[in-house]
């Protein structure tokens, strides 16, 4: 089952990258009971995202793209997000 977190975040990459390939992970099981888990069974994620967009681009620079493509999703209503972002073909 996808939280509306989860789904919030599908649906901002979605919108942004036009990916032909997403998953959105929900780690936040793993860190029950640590910094940043809020109780709310939606803190911790881990997304990997494929997109022709990221062709032209670095590690870092995906990863910049994501976040900033996730306003203010990361560091304010998730406390945090692991990004595994790539090309086709890579």
């Amino acid at each position: 089952m996808t939280g509306p977190m989860a789904a919030e975040i599908e649906t901002r990459l979605s919108e942004a990258f036009s990916p032909t390939a997403l998953e959105i992970i929900n780690d936040s099981a793993k860190h029950h009971g640590h910094a940043g888990d809020d109780g709310s069974g939606e803190s911790h994620f881990t997304i990997v995202i494929e997109a022709e967009a990221f062709a032209s681009m670095n590690r870092l620079a995906r990863q910049r793209a994501v976040i900033a493509a996730l306003g203010d999703i990361v560091g304010e209503r998730v406390h945090a997000v692991a990004i595994k972002a790539k090309a086709p073909g890579e």
